[in-house]
């Protein structure tokens, strides 16, 4: 009798702390991917993806390590994007002048809406009326990790970062292909805005006066932005398939070739009006 009811508690408590255990860990992941979903609204909210290859989602598949992608946008002022993957997107800053090797360079750098982490790896053409319009080139990539007590779980450097970020005071270590060794970002609410950083670089051993910009192909199709645009028909693909029939999973083929149009008429545009301007000099 005695050994029934000892069995019964046993099987009780493991029923209870199994119960316990999967409510936990669904919780934790439903947050996080509310959480997900509320910081990409507003990126979400300034696009129509019937009209634009922008990606919508994605997650990492990388387990020990957290990246990073800066693209060259040539939109209605030519920038650089630098992006950071936390939480799940990417945390997103545009760098008026692109980032430097030199520590006395202080590069603006003004944060705006959290991307989603397909963003990384999408090189192509926004097309004209989209928010953003433009050619964008990747013109860097890599990983990056906590300048201080950094280790090999991506969660713990991940929150560490979080921290610095929410106290406006970023350092962090990149290894990319244009861009190694020692960064920071800095708030700075420049002329009083809320939004405004400062990205500086390290007096290390990758420090340099060499205009690092100057490097301006892309590091995954080793492309220009002229040569990008004038491959028009290209359509994003997480896969980063250089096919120029893609078709879209979220569009019907009418909605395909009406990006495919837009994105040549934009690129038609803008070579007439470099003409244009190259005949005025």
């Amino acid at each position: 009798m005695m050994e029934t009811r000892a069995g019964n508690n046993v099987a009780g408590f493991l029923f209870y702390a199994i119960h316990y255990l999967l409510n936990k860990y669904w919780l934790t992941f439903c947050r996080g991917l509310e959480k997900n979903c509320m910081s990409l609204s507003l990126y979400k909210k300034k696009r129509s993806f019937t009209k634009t290859p922008e990606p919508q989602g994605g997650k990492s598949s990388i387990k020990n390590q957290l990246v990073f992608v800066v693209q060259k946008h040539d939109a209605t002022r030519l920038h650089y994007d630098f992006r950071l993957e936390m939480e799940g997107v990417l945390k997103s800053w545009a760098v008026p002048k692109g980032p430097s090797l030199n520590p006395e360079d202080k590069r603006l750098a003004m944060m705006v809406e959290d991307h989603p982490f397909d963003y990384r790896t999408f090189e192509g053409i926004i097309p004209e009326g989209n928010y953003g319009a433009g050619t964008v080139m990747v013109w860097d990539e890599g990983t990056y990790e906590p300048l201080e007590d950094a280790s090999d779980n991506k969660k713990e450097n991940e929150k560490k970062l979080l921290k610095q970020l929410h106290a406006g005071s970023l350092k962090f270590v990149m290894h990319g292909k244009k861009l190694k060794g020692e960064f920071a970002l800095v708030k700075t609410h420049y002329q009083g805005a809320e939004n405004s950083w400062l990205l500086i670089k390290h007096n290390d051993k990758y420090a340099s006066e060499k205009d690092v910009t100057e490097k301006d192909k892309s590091v995954v199709t080793k492309r220009t932005l002229d040569q990008i645009e004038k491959k028009s028909d290209r359509i994003w693909k997480s896969n980063r398939e250089e096919k120029s029939k893609v078709k879209s999973k979220n569009s019907e083929p009418g909605e395909e070739k009406s990006i495919k149009k837009s994105a040549t008429k934009s690129v038609k545009k803008k070579s007439t009006l470099k003409k244009k301007a190259k005949t005025k000099q």
